[in-house]
């Protein structure tokens, strides 16, 4: 029972039930100061139980499992309007705060199970669009567009920034569909650490952004277009594998608040990656010293990017995100943040059974690893007991362990799916294909 998991568990106990918490995240000071049926750290369990069906149904069944599992502190029953009144006492940025504790316990020298690639903790940025419930409230704080059926839906824009490695979120950002990629990614900054790598898509590139990177002491790797600029396509045509030039900012570029002028330079360095069909990919990174990183590491180091795109299919139909339990700005933030966290808590808990896995699978061609949609099946109600002070946490972490282990797929390397652009314009709720049924 020495797995660092276990040891987050404990400490994420303590601050749930903790009198700061309280204080930090109530709306205001009058609330949750009187004892009532529902204090506010089972409020935070019962937003925390993966709520995606009618909320009687929800209430229900958070009062039937605690009450079952516990002999004493009898959890009272609630009606879900008196829940609505109680989450909108709570700031939603208190699943942010959650997150902080398995980050800060997660990242520490004591725990072997973290990946890094090259001495790099690899982290990638992405955007994407979250669809929310139709209201005008909604409308006027996030924004409006149109999918392809010319279709009018609210949604928000959403930037992530996440571990591809460890399946950790360090950073969520969820603003108003306006706001552009880049402003929103910077806001990551404040989760940057010394040896950190930064993976972005076609989006990013601009000699602003990479300033920023290289002021920071960050390192970072871009893909950009092939008619990005003058100098990328003297490359391309050049042929060669990799070649380090200077950028200087545009003519256009804006320099009013900036502690730089046009005559300030960025070395950086151009690599080509050929790609199994012919075409050609161009990145851009501040990784300068061929010797250290030959231009070969490229290709798999660029392809690690696809683990966020992965996390925002899981996001959206295996945590079923765009199943909001409510209308209001307060707990559409709410169900975000708490998704987060709980994609959070159960990367922890698998990452610690990688050595379970390699052992059980050591005669096998294949690697396998613990079936992500069934895990949040299996976390839904056991997350209770994981976080209630009350229950047994060794009994049910073994139960989840042995569950997690039991339910594994195969990982097939070399799979070549054709990506679907814009598949998500078409409909306004989520759609689970054939082969991935419900799991929570």
């Amino acid at each position: 029972m020495s797995k660092n998991s276990i040891s987050i568990i404990k400490q994420l106990r303590k601050v749930i039930y903790s009198e700061e918490i309280i204080s930090d995240y109530r709306m205001n000071e009058q609330d949750f100061t009187r004892k009532r049926k529902q204090p506010f750290c089972q409020v935070l369990l019962f937003m925390l139980n993966l709520l995606r069906k009618s909320m009687v149904i929800e209430i229900d069944i958070f009062l039937q499992h605690l009450n079952s599992k516990l002999d004493c502190h009898k959890v009272k029953n609630f009606t879900s309007s008196a829940f609505v009144q109680k989450r909108k006492k709570i700031k939603p940025e208190v699943f942010n705060y959650l997150s902080s504790v398995i980050i800060e316990n997660y990242y520490v020298g004591s725990n072997q199970n973290i990946k890094r690639f090259n001495g790099f903790r690899v982290l990638a940025v992405d955007g994407s669009k979250i669809t929310l419930p139709y209201t005008e409230e909604l409308k006027t704080a996030f924004g409006e567009s149109k999918n392809n059926t010319n279709t009018v839906v609210v949604q928000a824009r959403s930037s992530i920034l996440y571990d591809v490695l460890n399946r950790i979120t360090l950073d969520s950002v969820l603003d108003k569909l306006e706001k552009g990629e880049r402003e929103l990614a910077l806001k990551h900054s404040i989760q940057w650490k010394k040896n950190d790598l930064i993976i972005y898509d076609r989006g990013y590139p601009s000699y602003d952004f990479k300033y920023e990177h290289i002021k920071a002491g960050i390192d970072y790797l871009i893909r950009v277009q092939k008619n990005h600029s003058k100098i990328v396509n003297t490359f391309i045509l050049s042929k060669t594998r990799t070649h380090i030039v200077d950028i200087f900012p545009q003519e256009k570029h804006v320099f009013t608040g900036k502690d730089y002028d046009k005559s300030v330079s960025i070395k950086v360095r151009l690599v080509r990656v050929d790609l199994p069909g012919g075409e050609i990919e161009i990145l851009m990174t501040s990784l300068l010293d061929s010797q250290i990183y030959p231009a070969s590491m490229f290709k798999e180091l660029y392809f690690l990017r696809w683990g966020i795109e992965t996390f925002y299919d899981e996001l959206k139909n295996k945590l079923k995100l765009e199943y909001f339990t409510g209308y209001s700005i307060i707990s559409i933030k709410q169900d975000f943040f708490c998704a987060i966290f709980i994609s959070n808590l159960q990367s922890v808990i698998v990452n610690d059974l990688q050595e379970e896995l390699s052992i059980k699978y050591q005669s096998t061609k294949l690697d396998y690893k613990i079936n992500t949609n069934l895990s949040y099946g299996f976390l839904k109600n056991r997350i209770l007991e994981l976080l209630f002070k009350e229950a047994p946490l060794e009994e049910v972490f073994d139960e989840l362990e042995n569950l997690f282990l039991k339910n594994t797929i195969p990982i097939r390397l070399n799979r070549n799916n054709k990506r679907e652009v814009g598949k998500y314009r078409n409909r306004i709720r989520p759609f689970v294909l054939k082969n991935q049924k419900d799991a929570i």
